[in-house]
């Protein structure tokens, strides 16, 4: 499903205009992207829960050369599905 798709789907759902759909998906993913920032986890029972992770500094290796090389720290952010996407059956 593409962004456009869910759009559609969630304005259809809502009962709103595709217009207010994405403005509504985009802060959702904007307000997202603040809370993790700022160290924040957000549930959403029953959905899931947004993190982030924090992988520390750690030394790779170059695949090409063989050669070690230090990989900086890193935050990326991390997603835990609930109860409900869990017990999806096909």
């Amino acid at each position: 499903m593409t962004k456009a798709e869910l759009v559609a789907k969630i304005a259809e759902g809502a009962e709103l205009t595709k217009v207010q759909a994405e403005k509504a998906l985009n802060s959702f993913i904007a307000e997202t992207i603040t809370a993790l920032k700022a160290g924040d986890k957000i549930t959403l029972v029953g959905f899931g829960t947004f993190s982030a992770v924090t992988r520390t500094a750690r030394n790779g290796r170059n695949p090409q050369t063989g050669k070690t090389m230090k990989i900086a720290a890193k935050t990326n952010g991390k997603f835990a599905p609930g109860k409900a996407l869990k017990d999806l059956t096909a």
